[in-house]
């Protein structure tokens, strides 16, 4: 939910995309559904899809924070201007509904890069501060 695409559904038309497996035609369809289903929602709050997004990120819990990666001052405005969407519960659970684990159909990236996901990660009670 959080990369919007790779740009596909942002009008940013890009070679790579024929190579990503989000991006193939059986996938690319279904993918682009959930999009609008999530765009609609952004519409009704006013707001950019990466907007809702963040928004929820940001409503996950006090220890979750999101991480905004961006390299100009107009899109980190942009981000910022999540903090002032207000989601009801109604809204976080349609979300959720659209957006679940996995919901998007295709890796992110073709192969061996994807191999991260199914890695064994210590669970969190097991950590110890330094």
């Amino acid at each position: 939910m959080l990369n919007l695409g790779r740009g596909t559904f942002i009008s940013l038309n890009t070679q790579i995309l024929k190579y990503l497996p989000r991006f193939r035609p059986k996938n690319l369809e279904h993918n682009k559904y959930l999009f609008e289903r999530v765009n609609k929602i952004a519409v009704r709050n006013q707001c950019t899809p990466s907007q809702l997004a963040l928004t929820w990120v940001h409503y996950q819990g006090d220890d979750v924070c999101p991480i905004l990666g961006t390299t100009k001052i107009e899109n980190f405005n942009r981000n910022i201007g999540a903090l002032s969407v207000k989601l009801t519960p109604g809204e976080m659970d349609e979300l959720e509904s659209i957006a679940f684990a996995d919901a998007v159909k295709g890796y992110r990236y073709e192969g061996i890069v994807a191999t991260y996901k199914l890695s064994n990660t210590p669970p969190l009670s097991s950590w110890k501060a330094v």
